[in-house]
């Protein structure tokens, strides 16, 4: 369902902005952004974006274009689950059928070599799931295993052990420009960087995911009370030897879909704009730019997609997600046997669906139509945005330096090539950074550049619609949080002070903040 699409023109009228501008000039490699075919910005249209994008200071009304978070591809919230699967308003349409052909690929259960299917061939031989929409249901967020559940159905375990040292691209990149030495890991020997606990017949599945859970009452200091859900992650029935010493365990979650095209339609510039390592100014917020080598584009870009930011383009990361989670190859990652270590000799034997005029098991054409379908995945309009309360919650949560890192507003570049999310502003709430959230969300597994206490801030559009698409409220990393509230309670490191004035707010106060980010 469309809303209007002249919010591009709308903005450009606001700014004032000249098409055809100059470009700002910049020295930081990390800033280009070569996946898109931008119209360089003047110095006098990014103050003009400055200003637009700066937090607000009135809450006595809704901010000029606040309720579409999406920018002019925001589109009307269906009363379903199918709330998130609906593509971007201002997508022409010839485009839609476009969308709609990689909607039916990211539906696709795929089966395993040799089939008669041979479009759909190729699973696993060892693998999370047949399919995207297995774990990205409805588009949406996963879930952790229930109490009486067995296995994990919309989520992985990453894994890596110590490594000696960082060596590589990154590693020399990150020494010369602030003298940051990452820290060393390698995926596991046997297993690889994910438990996979699925195979194909006639194959041995990795292990089975497993998690305990501990109670842990919390009390506010005006007696209202909580209980947090502390997770105790292991891997039960491993196939392929003991997993040995130091291994490091990261559980994730499936995350949403919504607004992928948008966050990658960013400036790079302006998300590096954030970055406060020494944190300079005093806040207690650093925030640090995630930095990945491109295997598309062969050269050191920013990282953006991922709980740590470890992927640069979307096509990449769909690309990633077919090689690790169903064991499909693309022209990117063109391995048949996906993640399957030299360990595991009979899943690399095969059989595999490659080798036909596909060449890979999903080739370029199928990449592109999935990288699509997920580029514009529309973000659903806020609610209730001009209500008292979530006008007082939305207060509350900029007082509270919540959007230290959780930033409110970019605008998008303007773009030659995706007139969608091209000059967009956008609401995503989140800097796109990688911020210490402390031990008590601490994976203690390195990845890239983050620390083992570091994630990159997600962002909150479409959070209050999870229960709606989802069937359940489960947040943070790896769905410990079964609400908004517990969500807030868990941040810790970088967030402790924001936290500690949340906790410390009147409990109608509480309720009016979590109004607020129930309405994004």
């Amino acid at each position: 369902m469309r809303l209007t699409s002249g919010l591009t023109l709308a903005l450009l009228a606001a700014l004032s902005l000249p098409l055809g501008a100059e470009p700002v000039a910049g020295g930081d490699p990390l800033a280009a952004d070569p996946h898109l075919q931008a119209l360089p910005r003047t110095a006098p249209e990014a103050e003009r974006i400055a200003r637009v994008t700066a937090p607000t200071t009135d809450f006595s009304a809704p901010e000029k274009f606040e309720s579409n978070p999406g920018g002019g591809g925001t589109v009307r919230v269906l009363p379903t689950a199918d709330a998130f699967s609906q593509f971007s308003a201002n997508l022409s349409f010839e485009d839609e059928l476009r969308f709609k052909l990689g909607n039916g690929l990211f539906r696709k259960l795929w089966v395993s070599s040799p089939s008669s299917t041979l479009a759909s061939d190729g699973l696993g031989p060892l693998y999370n799931s047949r399919g995207c929409q297995s774990c990205h249901l409805k588009d949406g967020r996963g879930q952790p295993p229930l109490p009486d559940e067995a296995g994990a159905h919309s989520m992985l375990l990453r894994l890596s052990v110590p490594a000696e040292a960082a060596t590589g691209e990154v590693a020399d990149y990150l020494a010369s420009r602030d003298g940051t030495p990452l820290e060393p890991a390698a995926p596991h020997p046997a297993y690889g960087s994910q438990l996979q606990p699925l195979a194909t017949p006639g194959k041995a599945p990795e292990g089975q995911v497993a998690v305990s859970w501990t109670e842990e009452p919390f009390t506010f200091p005006d007696g209202e009370t909580a209980s947090l859900l502390r997770p105790d992650w292991r891997i039960d029935d491993l196939h392929y030897g003991p997993l040995g010493d130091g291994v490091m365990i990261s559980p994730r979650v499936a995350p949403q879909m919504i607004g992928l095209g948008l966050v990658e339609a960013i400036p790079a510039g302006d998300i590096l704009a954030g970055e406060d390592p020494e944190d300079a100014d005093g806040d207690g917020v650093s925030g640090r730019a995630a930095v990945v080598k491109s295997p598309e584009y062969d050269r050191l870009m920013l990282g953006r997609f991922g709980l740590k930011a470890g992927a640069a383009t979307i096509r990449e990361q769909s690309a990633a997600a077919f090689s690790g989670d169903i064991g499909i190859s693309t022209p990117l990652f063109p391995d048949p046997w996906g993640e399957c270590s030299v360990v595991e000799a009979e899943c690399r034997a095969g059989p595999h669906g490659d080798k036909d005029a596909r060449g890979t098991e999903i080739d370029e054409e199928g990449l592109s139509l999935v990288a699509f379908y997920s580029r514009n995945l529309a973000v659903p309009a806020r609610r209730d945005v001009d209500d008292p309360e979530v006008l007082a919650g939305k207060k509350l949560f900029y007082d509270s330096g919540c959007i230290a890192c959780h930033r409110p507003k970019f605008v998008t570049s303007r773009m030659s090539d995706r007139p969608e999310q091209s000059f967009q502003l956008i609401w995503p709430y989140s800097d796109f950074l990688l911020h210490d959230m402390g031990e008590a969300l601490a994976d203690n597994r390195p990845e890239g550049r983050a620390t083992g206490q570091e994630w990159r801030t997600p962002p909150l559009w479409g959070v209050g619609l999870t229960q709606q698409v989802s069937g359940h409220s489960r947040f943070l990393h790896d769905g410990r949080a079964r609400n908004l509230t517990e969500a807030v309670l868990w941040h810790g490191g970088e967030a402790e002070a924001a936290r500690e004035r949340f906790v410390t707010l009147p409990a109608k106060d509480r309720a009016a903040l979590i109004r607020f980010l129930g309405s994004l």
